[in-house]
């Protein structure tokens, strides 16, 4: 008589099922909450320490003497022009609490977003760019104002300045900052936003080329300031 033949292996236990619209965790760390809101003359003080951080970045702190009491007289007067009709100043503000949903000011509502990172940001300035608020930092701005396209008949706005601070950059928050000003050129009718980038920032050109925008080898930036501006303000024509 045949040996009996040995049980079979016992089989692996079946996976199992997720529920749907279940979505499995890709990182243990805490969410980090941003939103871009208008500027207003209160956020004067950060708006002047991220522009000298501007000018540290790009080499160019010999050309920076803006004060906070010019900031505040230019970019906010007394009254205020009409919502986007001059220079605009969108913040940055990032939590790891969520922003409260808050109704929309000057036709602008707040962009909020939601950032999940796999390695926790540090912010070794955090004191010093804490906004009023629950655990609200200030992490970056865009400044931008209109101008005006003859040949598409519509205006546009041109960009001054996008600056995010060094330790939230390359994570999405620069394309946030200028995604808001495009939002509010279409939802504005406008036909283009516009900017300018210095040559060397690799970094920067090749973001705004995979972002779409055309970089425009064949046009140069001419400027007149300070005695040149005054010299031929004078000029006898």
């Amino acid at each position: 008589m045949a040996a009996a033949a040995p049980p079979p292996p016992p089989s692996e236990p079946p996976a199992p099922l997720l529920q749907p619209n279940t979505i499995q965790p890709t990182s243990t760390n805490p969410p980090l909450f941003a939103r871009i809101r208008l500027a207003t003359i209160f956020d004067v003080p950060f708006i002047h320490k991220l522009i000298h951080q501007m000018a540290v970045f790009e080499k160019l702190t010999h050309l920076f003497s803006a004060t906070e009491g010019s900031l505040a007289t230019t970019l906010f007067p007394s009254p205020p022009p009409p919502p986007f009709s001059s220079f605009t100043v969108f913040l940055l503000e990032v939590s790891h609490n969520p922003f409260p949903q808050v109704g929309s000011a000057f036709s602008f509502s707040p962009v909020l977003k939601t950032f999940n990172f796999d390695v926790p940001i540090t912010d070794p300035e955090a004191e010093e760019f804490r906004a009023p608020g629950n655990d609200v930092f200030v992490a970056g701005f865009v400044l931008f104002f209109p101008n005006y396209s003859t040949f598409l008949a519509k205006p546009g706005f041109y960009v001054e300045d996008l600056f995010v601070r060094e330790c939230y950059r390359r994570k999405g928050m620069g394309r946030m900052l200028l995604s808001a000003v495009a939002q509010q050129a279409a939802k504005m009718g406008y036909g283009r936003v516009e900017w300018v980038v210095l040559d060397w920032n690799v970094n920067a050109i090749n973001f705004y080329e995979q972002m779409g925008a055309q970089v425009l080898q064949e046009w140069r930036v001419c400027r007149l300031t300070g005695d040149a501006l005054r010299a031929f303000a004078n000029v006898n024509i």
